[in-house]
């Protein structure tokens, strides 16, 4: 039988491999759609997946309001944090914008013992530390100058950090499809508030339609997998299993938008795959040991 910590490994691939998808396409899409309007679409297609499979599982009865304000906090965070990630995949080279919101794990690790109760041992730390400074690698960010795609790109990090730990704290009450609930309901009213500040909305063209269809679903899928993993083992746990994302999405890059890879990234994912490795490795003996 596979271990909790193998479970959420594999529940990771999952919302890497939906993430990756949501980052093509949502380039794509930010040539013609604002952010704003990227995610209230977004938000509207999952709304109407989730509230289906509810409606269909019978779960949305038991839908509780106790815990309104983590879902509002958890949802301002993820909300900001998108917003900066779309804008930044339209105007960054796709590997620079993943791994700089990739400092966010490291977020994650020194603020899940503040807020979560988590312990924060040595090896978290060390392999927080040891993907971040791949990341560096990769970036090189002391050789260039900064552009709002590169700052937003870093913003945005805070903000997904907020909402894993808002997302980790609300697994304790509330199961995945009433999260995904609150999630998509709220961000609908976020981004129509957003959007139709300066009394316009831009409407979706037949071309716009697979593109925000693959940002809905993927969306979706990536939070879902998301959720799944942090209720099976700690946050600082599954937050540094993103790393694995970055050497894939400079991948996609290089064969779809001919943006180059060069030995700073092979080495940088080098350093991310052991850090990766070792938590995993560590997380599994330890659950073993408890068990």
């Amino acid at each position: 039988m596979l271990s909790p910590a193998i479970k959420a490994a594999f529940y990771m691939i999952g919302a890497i491999a939906s993430f990756s998808a949501m980052a093509i396409a949502g380039r794509e899409l930010g040539k013609t759609v604002p952010t704003f309007e990227i995610m209230m679409y977004r938000s509207l297609i999952g709304f109407f997946i989730v509230v289906s499979i509810g409606l269909y599982c019978g779960t949305l009865n038991s839908i509780k309001f106790e815990n309104i304000s983590s879902h509002i906090g958890r949802n301002i965070a993820h909300f900001t944090g998108q917003n900066l990630w779309f804008f930044a995949v339209t105007v960054a080279p796709l590997a620079h914008v993943i791994a700089l919101e990739f400092t966010f794990p490291l977020w994650v690790i020194l603020l899940s013992p503040i807020f979560l109760g988590e312990a924060l041992t040595k090896l978290r730390l060390m392999t927080g530390v040891l993907g971040f400074l791949g990341v560096l690698v990769i970036t090189t960010p002391w050789s260039q100058e900064l552009s709002y795609g590169i700052i937003a790109a870093a913003l945005s990090a805070i903000g997904f950090a907020g909402s894993v730990i808002f997302t980790k704290h609300l697994t304790k009450f509330e199961s995945t499809i009433h999260i995904l609930f609150f999630m998509t309901f709220t961000q609908i009213i976020f981004g129509f508030v957003c959007s139709a500040h300066d009394g316009e909305i831009t409407g979706l063209g037949w071309a716009d339609m697979p593109f925000i269809i693959v940002i809905g679903v993927s969306g979706l899928l990536a939070h879902y997998c998301l959720t799944t993993a942090l209720t099976l083992v700690p946050a600082a746990v599954v937050s540094p299993l993103e790393f694995i994302r970055l050497p894939i999405i400079a991948a996609l890059g290089f064969v779809i938008y001919s943006e180059p890879i060069e030995l700073t990234l092979i080495i940088g994912a080098l350093l991310i795959f052991v850090s990766n490795y070792a938590n995993i490795l560590s997380e599994t003996k330890s659950l073993k040991l408890d068990n």
